[in-house]
């Protein structure tokens, strides 16, 4: 079976490099999965997770905070703001932003500030996602 070669990426530089079966995410539309030779494509991503099908049967997971997938020329690149393999994540540190972001949204709504509001409710939204993602994994 024709593979694709899948890199995540941040700001921080590459995250991740593997061939892979297939890769699976979600858009802004619902879930997308990418094989070999798949015409090109740029999608967005949200908060959750990538899933990367490799060759030999298993599967990599990847807590994503959203970004873009584009796919071009059998390479699929994963654009995120921050990426973390399901077994690297520390969830003891996920539960503490999970507990700072409610906090400032508690804040925010007594403030009566709807951009913290959001920006918290992003970082709590991101915590979840770590948190569910170490568990489910």
């Amino acid at each position: 079976m024709a593979l694709v070669q899948v890199e995540v990426v941040t700001p921080n530089g590459l995250v991740y490099e593997h061939e892979a079966k297939m890769v699976i995410g979600r858009t802004t539309e619902g879930d997308i999965g990418i094989m070999a030779n798949h015409a090109p494509i740029i999608v967005p991503l949200v908060i959750d997770e990538v899933r990367i099908k490799l060759d030999d049967g298993t599967q990599e997971i990847i807590a994503v905070s959203g970004g873009i997938m584009e796919v071009r020329d059998n390479v699929i690149t994963v654009l995120v703001d921050s990426a973390e393999k399901a077994e690297d994540i520390d969830v003891p540190r996920a539960e503490r932003a999970k507990q700072r972001a409610e906090k400032r949204i508690q804040e925010a709504k007594e403030q009566k500030n709807a951009d913290k509001l959001r920006r918290a409710e992003v970082s709590l939204r991101r915590a979840i996602n770590r948190i569910n993602i170490s568990n489910k994994y």
